[in-house]
């Protein structure tokens, strides 16, 4: 049976003063929250630090406020290594995510703000509305987990996930080894090179309210509303054993590889479980 899928809510919000961009042929920039405080080197991964994924030589400061390039970056998911962590034994938004196996699925979802290609000087950015949105933008294959973290980890936990922003700061700080989780993607894990839409049309073919009844779209809030309200919680969205959910995880994983283009398979295509 193919694994469960999960989403989170990652990346910068409306409670920030910088956002995700999202260019006109569907490419993205992934900009994470700030940390809860300053890290020191070498543990920190400061705004000025991350690098484009679209183009590698370039960085992101040029949408971040310069005040911030010197703010340690909550830089999770990392896309390198293919982790994610949570505080899953002490957030109840992230408690669900202690029942995640080896062969489920963690999705990602990131609220984007539109924007051109590249932006001008700031003395010179078009004075115009941004329209901003909640897409897919990538997904753990989980393979290995780290659980209730309360110490430094053995060497090899270390090395294994040692990109991992919950990892650094437990390197900065004792204190630190909070008794979060870090979830280890396999090979077959991606980041998606564009941004896959999550829409009310979408929305209603695959996910469901967490007591299984279809989402509702009250008139008086807007569908970002609507979206962010039902995925602040990281949760499963999809469960092969349950009936009809099948048909919405082949329905979830076409509507991605419509609008991601993929190079390589995306979803399931083996037995997981």
């Amino acid at each position: 049976m193919p694994g469960r899928i999960y989403v989170a809510n990652v990346g910068a919000n409306a409670s920030h003063p910088f956002s995700s961009p999202l260019f006109e042929d569907g490419s993205f920039e992934f900009l994470p929250i700030p940390e809860d405080r300053q890290l020191p080197d070498p543990h920190a991964v400061r705004y000025r630090d991350l690098r484009s994924f679209n183009e590698p030589e370039s960085d992101l400061k040029s949408y971040v406020p310069e005040r911030l390039w010197g703010t340690s970056a909550h830089h999770d998911p990392e896309f390198k290594t293919f982790t994610y962590g949570d505080n899953c034994e002490t957030s109840p938004r992230a408690a669900s995510l202690r029942q995640m196996e080896p062969g489920d699925f963690l999705l990602f979802i990131a609220r984007l703000a539109s924007c051109s290609r590249r932006l001008p000087a700031p003395s010179t950015r078009p004075r115009r509305p941004t329209t901003y949105g909640f897409y897919l933008i990538g997904f753990l294959e989980i393979e290995e987990v780290l659980r209730d973290v309360r110490c430094r980890p053995v060497a090899r936990d270390l090395t294994r996930f040692s990109e991992n922003a919950h990892l650094r700061r437990g390197m900065s700080d004792d204190s630190l080894w909070d008794r979060f989780w870090v979830f280890g993607g396999s090979d077959r894990s991606r980041r998606f090179r564009r941004a896959v839409p999550v829409t009310r049309a979408m929305a209603d073919r695959v996910f469901t309210a967490a007591d299984g009844s279809p989402w509702r779209w009250p008139v008086n809030r807007t569908e970002l509303q609507v979206i962010g309200s039902y995925t602040r919680s990281c949760r499963c969205v999809v469960d092969p054993c349950l009936p009809g959910h099948a048909a919405r995880a082949e329905a979830l994983w076409e509507w991605v590889r419509e609008h991601e283009g993929p190079a390589r398979p995306i979803g399931p295509t083996r037995s997981t479980r």
